[in-house]
């Protein structure tokens, strides 16, 4: 079976690098791709938001299963697009899409079917933003309600930093039109679990937990970032979290979609706090998470495409999903500056020490194949992530694996997993 993935990204590379695994899967096409993807795929020079173009290409080559793995084509209706052209696709329809594509949405979506989350109000004034801001207790949370590539949230810890915030928004528009509404939440603490479900529309099956750091500097400072780094698992997604999650959140949230009119088939990623009156959830996205595919993906003992044709063809109960027993740790090496101003096309070397290394992985996020070589083309370049049988081994692994990698203006935090040492 020939294969498309959607998607420029560490996480596609990490969803190539799994399909490359599959007995189904002969040939992999990645659009458009990056320079590591194309060392297992053919790239093709068509856009993520092209979805005429991708479905003729799917069509022309008579592609088995496209993956999308990406938040803007699945919330702009790609798979609806391929749908209606009698093509096999693995991801949510737009309807569905929304709960990534609106945070109101879900927010309103969780009110009212009982799903635990934090206090909250929608905002599409800013003068009423402000004026409900004067009232609430700080520290707040202010977030752009449209897709903001994982950085439109605000914590403020003062009335001042709140009113900044919608100003930042709302009229600023630093996120463009994300920030038309936004909603304002109350500010939980405590430990943060992301946790991928596969869905097919009526069941749900979680995968192993991972935890994502999104501060760009050590110690959790500096501005947010799509993600320096992750782990998986979680220690502190026990089996009773789990349990409650399973009860109070995934199926609970897979019904309230489909009493919608919005069955959801795809990766549902669920954002967790784990408080002390029990897990709320932060946030939901309609697709595999950034970097959170790179240290769970090589942890799945199955054929991720089995499982995704399972989801497509309403059987994930069937299924029975297994992961190693053992952890994983991805530590991102960015371009230094970024998120903000930050060079591309610095040459990067040191693949070649990865090659016949088992349990080790390098993704792509931002790279780009030249004449001289394979250069930096975006803010998070590289994904490091190593397997350990914990995860104190996998961290120790992962940094030192990323002495292995070189390139002018190579920037990483130091502390991706550093908590796991005091457990």
């Amino acid at each position: 079976m020939k294969i498309l993935i959607v998607g420029s990204g560490g996480r596609e590379h990490a969803i190539a690098a799994s399909a490359a695994k599959s007995s189904q899967v002969d040939e992999i096409y990645c659009a458009p791709g990056n320079a590591g993807i194309a060392q297992i795929a053919q790239c093709v020079d068509i856009a993520a938001m092209e979805f005429d173009k991708l479905a003729d290409f799917a069509e022309a080559e008579d592609i088995g299963l496209t993956i999308i793995g990406m938040d803007d084509p699945l919330v702009g209706g790609v798979v609806d697009v391929f749908e209606k052209r009698g093509l096999r696709v693995f991801g949510p329809r737009k309807n569905a899409a929304v709960i990534e594509g609106s945070k109101a949405f879900s927010k309103d979506l969780m009110k009212k079917y009982n799903i635990p989350t934090a206090a909250y109000e929608n905002f599409a004034d800013p003068d009423a933003a402000i004026a409900y801001l004067e009232t609430a207790k700080m520290p707040i949370v202010l977030k752009a309600d449209g897709l903001a590539l994982g950085k439109g949230v605000l914590i403020c810890n003062t009335l001042e930093e709140a009113k900044a915030g919608v100003k930042t928004l709302m009229l600023d528009k630093q996120f463009g039109d994300a920030g038309n509404e936004i909603v304002i939440e109350e500010f939980m603490t405590g430990r943060e679990v992301s946790v991928l479900c596969y869905c097919d529309g009526t069941h749900i099956k979680p995968m192993t937990s991972a935890q994502d750091h999104k501060r760009a500097r050590d110690g959790d400072q500096g501005l947010n970032t799509g993600g320096m780094g992750t782990f998986s698992p979680s220690p502190f997604y026990t089996e009773p979290v789990q349990r409650f999650c399973e009860e109070k959140i995934y199926q609970p949230t897979m019904d309230a979609m489909k009493a919608e009119g919005r069955d959801f088939v795809g990766i549902l990623f669920v954002g967790l706090m784990l408080t002390e009156d029990g897990p709320k959830v932060l946030e939901y996205n309609a697709r595999f998470g950034d970097p959170e595919a790179q240290v769970v993906l090589p942890r799945m003992k199955n054929d991720m495409i089995d499982v995704m044709n399972a989801c497509i063809d309403g059987r994930l109960d069937t299924v029975d999903l297994q992961f190693e027993d053992n952890a994983a740790v991805c530590v991102v090496l960015a371009s230094e500056g970024y998120p903000e101003q930050y060079e591309k096309g610095k040459r990067i070397t040191g693949f070649e020490n990865f090659e016949n290394k088992d349990g080790y992985y390098v993704f792509h996020a931002g790279t780009k194949q030249t004449d001289e070589g394979i250069v930096t083309n975006g803010g998070r370049v590289l994904g490091v992530t190593a397997k350990g049988k914990d995860l104190k081994e996998a961290r120790a692994n992962a940094y030192e694996a990323t002495k292995l990698i070189s390139f002018e203006n190579k920037y990483m935090r130091n502390d991706i997993g550093k908590a796991l040492d005091e457990i």
